[in-house]
Formats: C-alpha cells, sequence, structure tokens
C-alpha cells in the first residue's frame, strides 16, 4: 500500500480534500464542530434515532449511474466517504427554493419541535430519490430509522405521500463528479500515531490484517462506530472493508448463495428473501433502512452479538462462514463459530471473507421470527428461527435456533429431539415447548425478564405451528395480502 494519503469527497458540488484527520473522527462531527453545519442533530449518538441522518452518493458498480442511501452520520467515521459524496439538510435547497421533501413536510405541516425534522427529510430524500412512486408501506419502512418524540408521524408520512407531487429540481450528473474522485491506489491515513486503511482488493485486506492483527476491521460501524462514541475507545488501527470490491460481490452457485462478507444488509437481503421468504421478517426488521445501509451481514455475524438478528436464521439453514488469513482460507459451520459470548472461531489474522448459504429446498419451510418492545427499529428481546422439513405428518427433520436466551445464538438441542420423528401436531409442540427450558436459562434485562423470553419463544414456536397449517407459510409482512 502506498503511503499518507487524504479523503476525498464531494460537498454541494465542490471537492473536499482532507489529509490530517483522526480515522475514527464521525461525519456528524465534521459538519457540526469543522463546517458547523448544525442541521444534522445529536440525539443518541449510537443510530437508534435518525436526527442525524443524512445521504450518501456513490457510484455503482457499473461505474455510470450513481445510489443514494440514507446513513447515520453519528457513527459513520469521516473516512468512510472517501470517493462519495455527502449530502446534507442544507444540501437541498438552492436558497431560493425548497426541494420537494422540504416543501412537503412544510405544506403538510411535518415538524413539531423540529429537532428530529432534519433527519426525516433526508430519508424523505432518499426515498424521493430512489422510489418514484412508494406505496405506503416502503414509506412507512423508509422512515423506520426516524423517532419523532412528538409523536407528529401521520404528517410526515403524508409529506411523503405528497413530495413526488412537487417540481422535481433539475437533475445532477452525480456520476461524472464521482468518477472524478475515483482513486487507483488505497487510501491510508495516519493521525496522531492512529492509522485508518481501505485496501481495494481482498489480497491486500488479507496482507494488511496479517500485518496489523491488532487491527480493528471496520464494516459499515454499527458496531464499531459505538465503541468510539459510547465507550470511548481509541482505536489506534482501523482496517476498512468498504472498499474491498471482491469482498461485496454477491452471486447464486449451483448449489449456494455466495455472499461477499462486506456487502451490506441493504444489497443481500432482496437475494435472501427470494429464496427464503420466510426470512423476510427478520431482514425488514434488522435495525432500520440507514444502518442497513452501512452495516454489512458479515460484520453481523462475526461481531455475534447473542440477539444479533441474522444468525439464528443463516444457522438453521446449514449456512457455513469462509474465513481466510493470508492467502490460506477454511470453511466453517455457523453452528460452530460462536465459543462464548463475544468469543468465535477467528485466529489471529483471520477474517470472515465470505458467507455460504445453501439453496432451499422445496420440501423445507423456514421462518424466522422477532420479538422486541417496538416493531421497528428495535433490538430483539429474542429471535427465533425454524426449519421444518416432513414427511407426510412426521417430523423427518426440524433445526431451532434462538438468540436472547444464551451467550450466544445457539440451537435448541432437546426441543429438537421432542420434535424428530414425531407427529407435527399440539402435542408434539407442547412437548417440545417444555424442552426449550431445559435448552436455554435466560437473563432478564431491561428488554425481558427471564420468564418473559421463554414464554415468548414457546408462544413463537406455537405460531410457527399454526401458521404451518396455512397452505403458504405467513409471516407478519404477508398477513393480509
Amino acid at each position: 500500500m502506498s503511503g499518507k494519503t487524504s479523503i476525498r469527497f464531494i460537498l454541494d458540488g465542490n471537492v473536499v480534500e482532507i489529509t490530517d484527520v483522526d480515522p475514527t473522527r464521525t461525519v456528524l462531527q465534521f459538519l457540526r464542530e469543522d463546517l458547523r453545519r448544525k442541521g444534522s442533530k445529536e440525539g443518541c449518538a449510537e443510530g437508534d434515532c435518525g436526527a442525524c441522518t443524512v445521504v450518501i452518493a456513490e457510484l455503482r458498480r457499473d461505474g455510470e449511474t450513481t445510489e443514494t442511501k440514507a446513513i447515520n452520520s453519528c457513527i459513520q467515521f469521516l473516512a468512510t466517504l472517501d470517493g462519495k459524496e455527502l449530502i446534507t439538510v442544507e444540501s437541498l435547497s438552492d436558497g431560493k427554493k425548497l426541494h420537494p421533501a422540504q416543501q412537503a413536510m412544510v405544506e403538510q405541516h411535518g415538524s413539531q419541535c423540529g429537532f428530529c425534522t432534519p433527519g426525516f427529510v433526508m430519508s424523505l430524500y432518499a426515498l424521493y430519490e430512489e422510489t418514484p412512486d412508494p406505496t405506503r408501506r416502503q414509506i412507512d419502512d423508509a422512515l423506520s430509522g426516524n423517532l419523532c418524540r412528538c409523536t407528529g408521524y401521520r404528517p410526515i408520512i403524508e409529506a411523503a405521500s405528497r413530495m413526488h407531487a412537487l417540481q422535481a429540481p433539475a437533475a445532477k450528473d452525480r456520476a461524472a463528479a464521482l468518477r472524478s474522485i475515483q482513486r487507483q491506489d488505497s487510501l491510508a491515513i495516519e493521525h496522531n500515531g492512529r492509522r485508518f486503511f481501505a485496501p481495494r482488493s481482498m489480497d491486500e485486506f488479507a496482507k494488511l490484517y496479517c500485518r496489523y492483527q491488532d487491527a480493528t476491521v471496520l464494516a459499515g460501524g454499527t458496531d464499531v462506530g459505538l465503541w468510539v462514541t459510547k465507550q470511548h475507545r481509541e482505536l489506534n488501527t482501523v482496517i476498512y472493508t468498504g472498499q474491498v470490491v471482491d469482498m461485496q460481490d454477491v452471486s447464486t452457485s449451483a448449489s449456494h448463495l455466495e455472499l461477499g462478507a462486506a456487502a451490506t444488509l441493504t444489497d443481500v437481503a432482496p437475494l435472501l428473501i427470494e429464496h427464503y421468504p420466510g426470512f423476510e421478517e427478520m431482514l425488514r426488521r434488522f435495525a432500520s433502512p440507514p444502518i442497513r445501509n452501512a452495516g454489512t451481514l458479515g460484520g453481523n455475524i462475526a461481531n455475534g452479538s447473542p440477539i444479533g438478528d441474522s444468525m439464528a436464521a443463516l444457522m438453521v439453514v446449514d449456512t457455513s462462514l469462509v474465513l481466510r488469513c493470508g492467502e490460506v482460507e477454511r470453511e466453517v459451520s455457523l453452528s460452530d463459530f460462536y465459543h462464548d459470548y463475544m468469543v468465535n472461531d477467528l485466529r489471529a489474522g483471520e477474517f470472515v471473507a465470505r458467507v455460504r448459504v445453501p439453496l432451499p429446498r422445496s420440501d423445507q419451510q423456514v421462518l424466522s421470527q422477532k420479538w422486541s418492545k417496538r416493531f421497528d427499529q428495535d433490538i430483539s428481546a429474542v429471535c427465533t428461527a425454524y426449519r421444518l422439513q416432513l414427511e407426510g405428518n412426521m417430523v423427518k427433520s426440524i433445526r431451532l435456533a434462538y438468540g436472547g436466551l444464551a451467550a450466544t445464538v445457539q440451537r435448541a438441542p432437546r426441543a429438537e429431539a421432542a420434535l424428530l420423528e414425531q407427529p407435527w401436531s399440539e402435542a408434539t409442540v407442547e412437548a417440545a415447548c417444555e424442552a426449550l427450558a431445559e435448552d436455554f436459562k435466560p437473563i432478564g434485562d431491561m428488554r425481558a425478564s427471564a420468564e418473559i423470553r421463554m414464554l415468548a419463544c414457546q408462544n413463537l414456536l406455537r405460531r410457527f405451528y399454526a401458521q404451518t397449517q396455512d397452505s403458504e407459510l405467513q409471516t407478519v409482512y404477508s398477513y393480509g395480502r
């Protein structure tokens, strides 16, 4: 990798170039403290409230078209903007005329105290750019990462429905501007002895991680960002996956979905839902669009939170991980990857390169469920997943996995044994519910007591049984279709 370089991105049509910056300085700090742009607000500093929402525009893989995505600037490191365009609420108006997303908010009286309003406007702007005629569900999804403590959601939703009827601004040639700042080398910055690397290939990434084995691997920053903003950790060396093109590939082979570990949750969700419709609830309720636009499936798995939403679903379908250290790769079953709380099978210098999800079988029913205090934008109290294969009315194969009940996401061996080779019936499911209490001894915390967690998992298993009695497996997103 070449020596020290500078961060380059576009803001309001101008190229911003920064050389001397702390590798973990956030976009929100840069906007509010360096540029004194106070539109973007800090409400939570952890990507929960959406008050800090900005939009990022970047080139698609074809190099000719662009995509715009809302992200949380409070946990996004400034160095990750390299080669992209940053769009803030101040960027939308030309000083004479409001953008349709802003004008619609004015017309529909969508602002009350105003603190959350810039974040809502930016989520509306991203929706305006990417979805010309949004449905109500698409509007609800787009706004699910923004919280309004005044409970002014109705006029904001009306603004989302109204904005496309307003005169659109003149189209900008973003692609040409973005092409002009793309680099051929890799980004490397240093500040007060702390380093940030953004390699462009997996080979380069592997070499760097072998050299700096104590480095923090940064993917979307949706967890690592909180290490800085909430835990005040100092990260001496950061290696970023977001520019590693061959870690972002998403494809289908004859037997598997091959998902690059640096592919965002937004990018992998359509393919997963296409093959596993029962994953839709989990993937659509996974945090919020700004989190999914930045966060990666590989990062969620590697972080290994016991309430990480994706792992239970992937575990029941026998997902495996391709781990790489230097030039050596090995494949590990996701079921064997976690050893204890935040302890996994990764060795020094080893990283998750690819996630391999077997293609579904037509004779199996697969479903993932999430239970949390809020429906949208909330951390799970428990998450569950099931894979059922029947022969007649007998259970030929069963997989059950649970998050939120133990130090890691785990299978439920006793409950599985209670179901295997038994009739798929209410009585058998009740026996499995009793066995669940032997598989797990959950803890109680702010999200749920131990007793409520266990009862919720038992009731969710009962719900799964009830859903399988329909001709088509239902999810919370398919009711009433």
